[in-house]
């Protein structure tokens, strides 16, 4: 069994990836009815009380991934995931993308491939890591003017790409799960192969 920290994947029926849900969120699905099916490792075996009428104790199995009924019919349109830091930091592997050189997520800033004083937005395909002395030295420029090579070309990740980038510790049962739902160009796949 794992911690009791361990997140679950959850899916709709059809296996697309919609969240990561803590064991609380899961046993509450699993008690309204709504899961359609589990796969994965199991994760949790949770006892609670007895029932007065049977006498049996409750007890309710949490798998690694949970597929709930429904679909999200959000996700099969244009989807962009919301930007941060931990997930741009995730996606760009903790590396500054101008030296190269990998870095804490204390020690990393967000740098705007295009400043946004130079017309850049704000968005996953216009943002990289960055470590704080490259971004000082970039400043309001952009790489040619800075005369500073970018080592990777920022990416939007998918739905799935972005549930990966969200999860804390992600299970090999999981991660290949998820990896199934990655692109075949995803610079993502390529990454984790290595």
């Amino acid at each position: 069994m794992y911690e009791i920290t361990q997140q679950v994947l959850r899916t709709d029926a059809s296996g697309m990836p919609m969240e990561w849900i803590n064991y609380q969120q899961a046993v509450r699905l699993y008690h309204a009815g709504q899961v359609a099916y589990t796969c994965g490792t199991l994760l949790y075996r949770l006892r609670g009380g007895v029932n007065a009428r049977s006498g049996l104790r409750s007890e309710v199995e949490v798998n690694s991934i949970i597929a709930t009924y429904g679909t999200n019919r959000a996700l099969h349109h244009a989807y962009t995931p919301p930007l941060n830091n931990p997930a741009l930091f995730k996606r760009d592997a903790h590396l500054c993308l101008y030296c190269g050189n990998p870095f804490h997520h204390h020690e990393l800033s967000r740098d705007h491939v295009t400043p946004i004083s130079q017309g850049g937005n704000d968005e996953w395909a216009n943002v990289v890591t960055a470590c704080k002395r490259c971004n000082n030295h970039k400043a309001g420029r952009t790489p040619e003017q800075a005369h500073m090579q970018l080592l990777a070309v920022p990416f939007v990740p998918t739905h799935a790409e972005y549930i990966y980038l969200q999860g804390r510790r992600v299970l090999a049962d999981q991660m290949e799960f998820l990896q199934a739902h990655f692109p075949r160009s995803s610079p993502l796949r390529t990454r984790l192969k290595q």
